[in-house]
């Protein structure tokens, strides 16, 4: 076996091999931010250097599980998007007899291909990339879970399905598509209907395969009982745009998974797998044109593969991660989302990146920094697939704030939370969408850079007693352009005494139509402690470069004749806290994520609406910051 990778380290037997999920790796794509200004040849040829590198020195991909049994299996998926054939790994408990039933945890994604999760790219992204093979066992993407959790020794059957169009699965790749859509309903009756099986199927994923995991609880697939699903995306067209402001995305994402689905098998591995592994050229140039060719959210394509509505009606219970500081799967749409969906609801949330509950950084310090990651699961699907009843007081919905402080509540955002709308200032910017969000991306580091102070700014006055911020925030700016294709964005930040502070949330939009017009945007989600003594700062600007770079300027001048803003604020202090310590990345993105108001908005300051006093919770209510859900029932 060839050297064990950086990715098969218990460091790396995390998320943080193939950190990207849904994205290209942050070297790549700076590298092709690089090139963009040279036009769109340039672009096209260093996406083409990246979807076929030279071919690094052979990893081993797959890996073997010791308290497995390995087989595979191939399941039919007819669709509206045409046929398919899709290729499955089935770990069930070592010696267990064909007639032994379990409940089953299934993953579906684009990582599991027996040559590796992310192909070729494998050495950019830190996932082993093995094109010989032959392989000790199947793909090692959620090792991790399976040896952590120790799931096959608890009884449980693990099985990792390709979508179609990758791995040894047929099909166009079709993201979140009626295609995707049936593929994850047909292996989960799959799963549901083996004779192994109890009938009872979880799912388990994170970034991708967290998205297929959502996709789970919209469809309702007989048989899905659970899902647990980390960092995904809600609404794909805001993973590749901000309202028709061109992230790099929008060129990169499908590039990355043209590669991946591109990728056959190891030369070694079955007939049968490397013929399903080949891709048809044409799929990936539809997959290719459809996303960076359409930049409407509004249009068919988009609209079918926006996951927020479909969760309406659901009542698959879900357990959530979200990082609200993420630099990837960002929380845009996740309270739409979640207030769609009135099943039961779990979830950790807080200030962290693109990673997993059990990931840990280099000197073993928990990344999201809440122990115990496993444990809750296997509780949750317990619960849910085998019927038993909790014995431990887990909190519903686990919350870490700026401050690194973990809470507990009863639902996300807080039934206490209320909206509080306040005037925005009227003013003017220049398009050059050459803004960025903080310091950290500017060219001279400093909160003070033009590029991080420009735009309109509405700042408040010094708070006069704590608020605590949380769930998304809304704005709606009444703009006049001269030309089409303004862009627009909105960022909020917390300010401190010298007018400098870190950024909260934002959102971005692109007007279309010259003329007058009234601009409504979601924000991402944030769970932010402002104590008194600080100010808010609202700032509409022409861009975040750092997020949406590839966003055209128009070079005219866009009138703020005025709009408004409604922050959502708890009214009761939570006087409890959780299990938790502060996440890794918290104290650098507190120093480093930061921008200041210019010295005039400060001087013109104006008084927020804001609720009073935070109050103290009814005691044992559900407010206190520490409740946690009673055990003995179901």
């Amino acid at each position: 076996m060839a050297p064990r990778s950086r990715c098969a380290t218990r460091r790396s037997r995390s998320s943080r091999c193939g950190k990207g999920g849904l994205r290209m790796s942050v070297r790549t794509l700076q590298g092709l931010k690089r090139t963009r200004r040279r036009g769109a040849g340039v672009v096209a040829a260093a996406i083409a250097a990246v979807m076929v590198p030279a071919v690094p020195p052979a990893q081993a991909s797959g890996v073997p599980y010791p308290d497995a049994e390995w087989s595979e299996a191939w399941i039919s998926s007819p669709s509206s998007a045409g046929e398919a054939t899709l290729h499955a790994d089935v770990l069930r408990p070592k010696g267990a007899k064909p007639t032994d039933k379990t409940p089953v945890i299934l993953s579906i994604g684009p990582y599991f291909n027996h040559s590796g999760q992310t192909g070729p790219v494998g050495a950019v992204e830190g996932t082993p990339y093995d094109p010989i093979g032959p392989n000790d066992g199947p793909s090692e993407r959620f090792q991790d879970f399976v040896e952590g959790s120790g799931l096959l020794e608890k009884g449980y059957t693990f099985v990792m399905v390709d979508l179609r169009g990758f791995g040894g699965s047929t099909g166009c790749l079709d993201w979140s598509g009626p295609g995707e859509k049936a593929d994850v309903v047909n292996a989960v009756q799959w799963a549901a209907n083996q004779p192994w099986s109890t009938g009872r199927v979880g799912m388990y994923g994170k970034s991708y395969d967290g998205l297929t995991g959502l996709i789970g609880v919209n469809e309702r697939p007989p048989g899905l009982a659970a899902v647990v699903s980390q960092e995904p995306v809600y609404d794909d067209y805001r993973y590749l745009y901000g309202d028709g402001m061109r992230r790099l995305n929008s060129i990169a994402t499908p590039a990355l998974y043209d590669g991946i689905a591109a990728t056959p098998g190891p030369i070694t591995d079955a007939p049968q797998y490397n013929l399903q592994s080949l891709n048809d050229p044409v799929c990936l140039a539809q997959n290719f044109a459809q996303q960076a060719g359409d930049d409407r959210h509004d249009s068919a394509f988009w609209q079918e593969r926006n996951l927020i509505p479909g969760a309406a009606g659901s009542n698959v219970p879900l357990f959530l991660t979200q990082g609200l500081t993420e630099n990837n799967t960002v929380a845009d749409g996740m309270q739409e989302y979640l207030d769609n969906h009135p099943g039961y609801e779990r979830s950790w949330l807080g200030p962290w990146e693109h990673v997993r509950g059990n990931d840990v950084d280099e000197t073993g310090r928990l990344e999201m920094g809440r122990q115990g990651w496993f444990d809750e699961v296997m509780r949750f699907y317990d619960r849910f697939l085998k019927d038993q009843a909790p014995t431990v007081p887990d909190p519903p919905h686990a919350v870490q704030t700026n401050d690194g402080v973990w809470r507990s509540e009863a639902q996300w955002p807080a039934a206490d939370m209320r909206e509080f709308r306040t005037p925005l200032n009227s003013g003017t910017y220049v398009d050059h969408a050459q803004s960025v969000s903080t310091a950290a991306h500017s060219s001279s580091g400093q909160p003070s850079d033009p590029a991080v102070t420009s735009g309109v700014w509405t700042v408040s006055t010094p708070l006069p007693h704590d608020v605590h911020l949380s769930g998304s925030p809304a704005a709606s700016v009444d703009v006049t352009t001269s030309m089409p294709n303004a862009n627009l964005v909105v960022d909020v930040y917390d300010l401190g005494p010298d007018g400098t502070g870190p950024l909260i949330t934002r959102q971005g939009h692109l007007v279309r139509e010259p003329g007058e017009s009234t601009v409504p945007l979601r924000l991402w989600g944030a769970d932010w402690k402002l104590p008194a003594g600080h100010r808010i700062g609202v700032r509409v600007t022409d861009n975040n470069q750092d997020w949406w770079p590839m966003a055209a300027p128009s070079g005219q001048t866009v009138t703020v004749r005025g709009g408004s803003v409604d922050l959502p604020f708890l009214e009761h202090r939570r006087t409890m806290t959780a299990q938790g310590a502060p996440g890794v990345q918290l104290a650098g993105y507190l120093e480093q994520q930061r921008a200041g108001a210019p010295a005039d908005a400060v001087g013109g300051a104006v008084d927020f609406t804001l609720p009073g006093p935070l109050a103290d919770p009814p005691p044992d209510s559900v407010f206190t910051g520490g409740y946690v859900e009673p055990v003995g029932g179901n």
